[in-house]
């Protein structure tokens, strides 16, 4: 009897002896079947929670990233497995939703990445987008890491703020800027940069050339010749049914939307290259574009280059027109050139 039971407690303890064996020959973490766990970077925004831990390990800093494309395999090092949302030793206080008015009576709806330090930074979306773009949202918490308040919020006619969507329309959306800049200036905050991705970038170079307020700019893939890029998204006929109805109407993945003769004269009349030769030449400007951008040729890049006075130009290899690959690349660049932009700007003068 005692003979059958040890021989039954043999077959049972087998099957996992040999599983146990096998999982041994294979790298930490690996199974016979299933493949290599992959790690990658996360990028996508978390809002940090009030109860945070303020022991929470310092995660590391943007320059060191990793390349947004490299995924690592068997690495159980916490150090490698980044988040861009983690907060630094400056942490988040709050993300807030405030809610300011434009000079035309319409509610601008942006949100508040509140570290507490006095000077902010304003983040600007581009065409039919919003405040809640990919892009944006990223280097907000980036600048969030590293102990600098940002705002970004949207436009009129966008995302939740009033207002009806209208093509063109490149100087009121500066002023949009403009009316967001005057809020946080009225609340003791000291406006430093603004940045602007896309059409966002246009809006941020024109403020600058009207308002000369704003030290540090950064132009994210902004198009220098505004006659380009029409005929791709409306195609060949546009003009001929604009000269006859006044007006088009274009489906998006987005929704729809109207495009009138007005609004189309407004894109068509705005000059950028004029624009860039009023920017004040002690403005820091920086323009990022990507080398793979599929909306807006990099040659655009190099023409802001050529005329902008206190410029400087980084190409981003590989990245499209929204850096789907390059997210923390992109990031680093603007909040390093903040960054020593900030500096630069509580040095004394002499």
């Amino acid at each position: 009897m005692r003979t059958c039971v040890a021989e039954k407690a043999k077959a049972d303890v087998r099957p996992w002896l040999k599983v146990w064996t096998s999982l041994r020959s294979l790298p930490d973490g690996s199974d016979n079947n299933a493949p290599p766990p992959q790690r990658t970077l996360a990028v996508s925004p978390i809002t940090s929670s009030p109860r945070q831990s303020k022991t929470e390990a310092k995660p590391l800093p943007l320059s060191q990233f990793p390349s947004p494309k490299l995924t690592l395999h068997h690495n159980r090092s916490p150090k490698r497995i980044v988040r861009m949302s983690q907060t630094s030793e400056n942490p988040v206080k709050q993300q807030l939703k405030i809610i300011i008015p434009n000079k035309h009576g319409e509610k601008l709806v942006g949100l508040l990445h509140d570290t507490g330090s006095g000077e902010i930074v304003f983040l600007c979306h581009g065409f039919r987008s919003s405040k809640e773009t990919k892009s944006i949202a990223n280097i907000a918490v980036a600048l969030e890491n590293e102990g600098i308040s940002s705002f970004r919020f949207d436009f009129a006619g966008n995302g939740e703020s009033e207002g009806t969507f209208q093509y063109g329309h490149y100087r009121r959306e500066a002023d949009d800027l403009h009316a967001v800049v005057q809020h946080f200036s009225g609340e003791n905050r000291v406006p430093s940069a603004i940045l602007g991705h896309s059409k966002g970038g246009n809006v941020v170079l024109l403020y600058a050339s009207k308002y000369h307020d704003i030290p540090t700019v950064v132009n994210v893939s902004g198009r220098y010749d505004l006659k380009r890029g029409i005929k791709e998204r409306f195609g060949e006929d546009f003009m001929e049914t604009i000269k006859n109805e006044g007006f088009f109407d274009v489906q998006d993945k987005r929704g729809s939307y109207r495009v009138t003769d007005e609004s189309l004269m407004d894109r068509l009349c705005t000059d950028m290259h004029e624009a860039c030769l009023q920017i004040d030449k002690d403005c820091r400007v920086l323009t990022v574009h990507g080398s793979a951008d599929e909306v807006i040729a990099i040659e655009d890049a190099l023409e802001f280059a050529k005329i902008i006075p206190n410029h400087k130009l980084h190409i981003i290899e590989g990245a499209n027109h929204n850096y789907s690959s390059h997210q923390a690349e992109l990031a680093s660049v603007v909040v390093d050139f903040i960054k020593t932009s900030l500096q630069q700007d509580k040095q004394p003068t002499s």
